[in-house]
């Protein structure tokens, strides 16, 4: 309890909040972690996950692209758990600048998040590569093989493949959010892919957290470190 305290304490002082999330932040969800013991780089395939999810594999090996993309990525299911609510609740309040997070599962929004920087897509935006129709979730989860638009193009997932560079826009704005933080939560990240980690460098603010099962390579850099899951955590909190 005296590290929710010492949160919360931080949470009141602050004004300008930045939060920076991975994986773990929807385990809570139902969506598992790549990372974890259960998580898709502990599981069998014909190729590795990072592979699997590569520009190379989209291109040379579609259909195989799409199989693995649709049993693996996409959770229609999946709804917001206590640390999405949290920081939508934190945002309303004007205390929340941002949520910059690496996942791409939508959930920050659907909690009701406004100013959210997803730096590696979202699968609920799909695009036409021919004509840039726009398609939803749904037609990539009733679809089979290659999907298609109806000019004959790929529709392709809006998410940031291996052998990929991430979105320029949204980068300068998660970099900008981040400078301007007087308080930056890492949550739910191992902080081990690049170069989306490399971001939090641009803190310069007064607290810096880091809420993780596991160690992170910022935990003795920290203001405060709590090992736990990260909804149950920011439960506690209040907005």
């Amino acid at each position: 309890m005296d590290e929710i305290r010492a949160l919360q304490k931080m949470v009141d002082e602050c004004g300008r909040i930045v939060f920076f999330g991975g994986a773990g932040v929807s385990t809570e969800s139902g969506i598992p972690d790549f990372r974890s013991v259960d998580g898709l780089y502990h599981q069998q395939y014909a190729y590795p996950p990072e592979e699997m999810l590569s520009h190379t594999m989209y291109e040379k090996k579609t259909e195989a692209f799409f199989e693995f993309y649709r049993a693996k990525l996409l959770y229609p299911q999946a709804r917001p758990n206590a640390a999405h609510k949290k920081l939508a609740q934190l945002e309303q309040k004007g205390k929340l600048l941002a949520v910059v997070t690496q996942n791409i599962d939508g959930l920050h929004q659907a909690a009701g998040s406004r100013n959210v920087y997803e730096l590696h897509g979202s699968v609920l935006r799909n695009r036409c590569v021919r004509c840039g129709r726009e398609y939803g979730i749904d037609f990539l989860l009733n679809s089979t093989g290659i999907p298609h638009c109806g000019c004959g193009g790929i529709v392709k997932p809006d998410v940031v493949l291996y052998e990929e560079g991430l979105d320029q826009n949204i980068l300068r704005g998660a970099v900008q959010a981040i400078s301007a933080a007087d308080m930056l939560i890492i949550a739910g990240t191992s902080l081990a892919v690049y170069p989306a980690s490399g971001l939090i460098h641009y803190f310069s603010g007064k607290y810096l957290v880091v809420i993780n099962k596991t160690a992170t390579a910022m935990d003795q850099k920290a203001d405060l470190h709590i090992c736990g899951r990260v909804g149950e955590v920011l439960s506690q909190v209040e907005a």
